[in-house]
């Protein structure tokens, strides 16, 4: 496992990336070959190569973005060649639109649809060989669970769902006081149960196990100290399940774990240099998007005073950094009498929103004046979405360290934005916190950057919003 981005990733899927991006520019090189009859590798040439690489980067980048890099198992193969049809289709057009804007770029007719045709079935065949790897558990890094508790589900749930997470479970140890039914477990191929701590480490040597992850519910008096530290000492991986659902997820599982955890544990370390790069990459972004967007969001401004009665924006009072309440600026996309009686979630397809608000909240463009709101200092472009001060004070209650996400500043765009869809319950905020503490654990100016790059997919396929 390679750790990127503040998240474990199995080596061969960076593999499988990389060994893309050299096959697509070979394909581009033999239709090159092809074309000309000569490949030469020197400095003069370097206009031509430039040209090839180009588009083999815009049509990579569009895989990546229609999710085709993304291997779930509820995936199939008619799904797949759809989205690579669509990925192929936007990254031509954008090559088009390239070649008209600069002439120069131009690749001869007869070649570019030549590669066009190659690419797709090079795509085809080389996810149908990658499937095959996948489900005949190649590869993967074999784990044992220690105890049989709801925490063992999630995990068990999540690495059937993720058909690229890089782990299998191959044993399962239980507690004298749990018991599970081998059949309900949705594995094609079934771990072994094990009813006792007896013998773990000769037992784990038996299957294979390259890493245990301890999963009982309550540890006092139940532990196996013995045997963990003997697998521990004989060079098996030893986890706590909180730490590895951590790792496997992008989110911190806050309903299960004590305080001492998240006290003891790395992260949550904030350096001066890091917040000043931070202050400085939001400023930045949010100068530019500004200036970028400004003829949109004239247009917008129109459209919304054209739509329905009442002002361009919705100024709003919402929870910041240790709840100092701030006014955040946004482009009104419901009705001006839409929390006439009290704060209400949105909800799907709500009847509060006009016909302008419903597509620019689709686009996230009724977020652009919080723009104004990072560059005043109120925001920072990347953290958790401020809350208005009715919900803050009753999640506060209700969810465990919901407070924590006030120990930086909120953003226009999140982790929590770009890994779980929209909220519309208290429910949805606990799974969001999940992901806002995973990044005040871990946030840096790249973790920064790679959302914003995941956001700008969102934005273009319009995922997410109500």
């Amino acid at each position: 496992m390679i750790w990127l981005f503040h998240r474990y990733y199995p080596a061969r899927k960076l593999l499988f990336f990389a060994l893309e991006s050299a096959l697509i520019t070979s394909l581009s090189l033999l239709v090159l070959y092809l074309k000309t009859h000569y490949i030469v590798f020197d400095f003069n040439h370097w206009p031509l190569y430039a040209k090839i690489f180009l588009v083999a980067f815009v049509f990579q980048l569009w895989l990546y973005y229609f999710d085709l890099y993304s291997f779930k198992r509820k995936d199939s193969l008619v799904d797949m060649s759809l989205r690579l049809i669509q990925a192929a289709g936007v990254a031509t057009f954008l090559i088009g639109v390239l070649y008209s804007i600069f002439p120069r770029l131009m690749i001869n007719n007869w070649s570019f649809t030549f590669f066009l045709f190659l690419i797709i079935v090079l795509a085809i065949s080389w996810r149908l060989f990658y499937f095959y790897l996948l489900k005949a558990d190649y590869l993967n890094e074999r784990l044992a669970l220690v105890g049989y508790s709801s925490l063992s589900k999630e995990i068990i749930e999540e690495i059937y769902n993720q058909l690229d997470s890089g782990f299998s479970i191959k044993a399962i140890f239980l507690a004298a006081t749990e018991n599970i039914d081998r059949e309900k477990i949705k594995f094609e191929k079934k771990p072994v149960i094990y009813h006792t701590f007896d013998d773990l480490y000769k037992n784990c040597v038996k299957n294979r196990i390259q890493k245990i992850v301890v999963c009982l519910e309550d540890r006092r008096g139940k532990l196996p100290v013995d045997e963990l530290l003997e697998c521990r000492m004989k060079g098996i991986d030893v986890v706590e399940g909180e730490t590895f659902y951590e790792h496997l997820t992008g989110k911190i599982l806050v309903e299960k774990i004590r305080p001492s955890w998240l006290i003891f544990h790395g992260g949550f370390y904030k350096s001066g240099l890091t917040m000043f790069l931070k202050r400085v990459l939001g400023v930045v972004v949010a100068s530019l998007g500004l200036l970028i967007l400004s003829p949109i969001a004239l247009l917008i401004a129109i459209l919304i005073k054209l739509d329905s009665p009442g002002p361009v924006l919705f100024i709003q009072e919402r929870v910041g950094k240790d709840g100092k309440i701030f006014r955040l600026y946004k482009f009104r996309s419901m009705r001006t009498d839409a929390e006439k009686d009290a704060p209400k979630w949105a909800q799907k397809n709500d009847p509060r929103v006009t016909r302008v608000g419903r597509v620019i909240r689709k686009l996230r463009l009724d977020e652009i004046p919080q723009m104004w709101n990072v560059i005043k200092g109120d925001m920072s472009f990347v953290g958790p979405r401020p809350e208005q001060p009715f919900f803050v004070e009753r999640l506060r209650k209700k969810i465990p360290y919901y407070d924590q996400r006030h120990t930086v500043l909120p953003g226009i765009t999140g982790w929590a934005q770009i890994c779980y869809p929209y909220g519309a319950s208290d429910e949805d905020a606990l799974e969001k916190l999940k992901y806002d503490l995973y990044y005040i654990k871990y946030m840096s100016v790249m973790f920064d950057l790679y959302i914003i790059f995941k956001t700008i997919k969102i934005v273009l396929f319009g995922e997410g919003a109500r």
